[in-house]
């Protein structure tokens, strides 16, 4: 029966599929070598039809969400066809472990879950099978198969359900038949057509009753289906509010530990900021020693200079007497350059002053001496007269 819809339900519910399933490549329907014979599960009438490797799981019977791994490495899952039964079956040994042996169904359903994982539901072994494959293009060709070997499966119940209706078919119209020769020398022309309609009549209801038990069959398994469905997603609504509570709850959670680690940081930081400091003052305090060394080795210096105070204070006082002596000589010198300065001072006055008087009198000369070259011109005009 199918159960594609409960299937994507526990998708959610995968272990991380896309970097796991580290799995050497499988074959391909192209190149793929017989199989090992599986013991006790591949019959001698069976063939091998296509052969990949792959990661088992199963669904949790308990809890109908998880997957549990069915084996623990990559493991060889082959199709194989029963030629006298015209059926399929998928088949995986682990050691001497059988781990899947499904017989394929026309109702039965491969899902691609993500790039790397594929599903499908077996109503028979009432469970799910889980394959994880090393590549997408495994998957695909892993679905494809599938979906080739289901088709096969239901034109295989088609045909066997012609088969069933036509041998019955024909013993009822034998039947009929052998009756109809006893009686063909009792019977007329119009009673014989009659029974020929009568045969057919029964022929059609015959039909009527196979197609509707096959419908009745198809409705059961649709109930059944949908009931399924129903419950799986109530399961998965239910599965959905679980996540999102808890999905909330990691995000509260994570929006603490990122303001611890905010505080933590900033905690480092001071830290770091205080050890800087730390080794700050560590160097100032090394060069404060260093100072101080220097400081009492010129302590030692001045103490072995003091010893010789005295004699510099004796000579200091001597020093200060000649200076006072050469200050008075200095002084007495100041004055008399300062009293000289006066006297050339009002020797310049004295001297600015006779120029000026002298040259009013040479003014005065000059004038003179104008007055006596006339005098004379005059003196001299008189005597050419006379």
């Amino acid at each position: 029966m199918e159960l594609s819809l409960p299937c994507r339900a526990f998708r959610g519910l995968l272990p991380p599929a896309s970097p796991c399933f580290p799995l050497t490549v499988g074959n391909s329907p192209s190149e793929s070598p017989t199989p090992p014979v599986v013991p006790g599960c591949a019959l001698p009438r069976e063939q091998p039809i296509f052969t990949t490797r792959a990661h088992v799981f199963q669904i949790d019977p308990s809890t109908k969400k998880n997957w549990v791994p069915a084996s623990k490495q990559a493991v060889t899952v082959s199709y194989f066809y029963d030629v006298t039964r015209n059926s399929y079956r998928i088949i995986s040994v682990d050691g001497a472990k059988v781990i899947i042996n499904s017989t394929i169904t026309p109702n039965m359903t491969f899902t691609k879950t993500s790039q790397k994982f594929g599903q499908w539901a077996d109503s028979r072994a009432n469970t799910v099978f889980g394959l994880g494959f090393s590549s997408e293009q495994q998957l695909t060709k892993f679905a494809e198969k599938f979906q080739e070997v289901k088709e096969a499966a239901r034109l295989a119940r088609d045909k066997s359900q012609e088969k069933i209706e036509t041998s019955s078919n024909h013993s009822q119209v034998s039947s009929v038949n052998g009756t109809d020769d006893e009686k063909a020398s009792h019977v007329g022309p119009a009673d014989a057509q009659l029974k020929s309609e009568n045969d057919k009549l029964k022929i059609a209801l015959t039909q009527s009753a196979a197609n509707v038990k096959k419908w009745e069959m198809e409705l059961q398994t649709l109930r059944e289906s949908n009931a399924r469905l129903t419950t799986a997603l109530q399961e998965s609504a239910a599965s959905l509010e679980q996540w999102k509570r808890q999905f909330s709850v990691c995000r509260d959670e994570n929006d603490r530990l990122r303001n611890k680690i905010d505080e933590l940081e900033e905690q480092c930081s001071e830290i770091n900021r205080e050890k800087e400091r730390n080794t700050q003052l560590k160097r100032r305090i090394e060069e404060l020693e260093s100072e101080l060394r220097e400081k009492e080795t010129e302590l030692k210096d001045l103490r072995k200079q003091s010893e010789i105070i005295p004699q510099l204070m004796s000579e200091c006082e001597y020093v200060s007497e000649k200076l006072e002596a050469a200050e008075r000589d200095n002084q007495n010198l100041e004055d008399k350059v300062r009293s000289l300065k006066t006297d050339i001072e009002e020797s310049k006055y004295r001297q600015r002053h006779l120029k000026v008087e002298l040259k009013s009198f040479l003014e005065v000369l000059d004038g003179k001496i104008d007055d006596l070259h006339d005098f004379r011109r005059g003196l001299s005009k008189l005597g050419s007269d006379n």
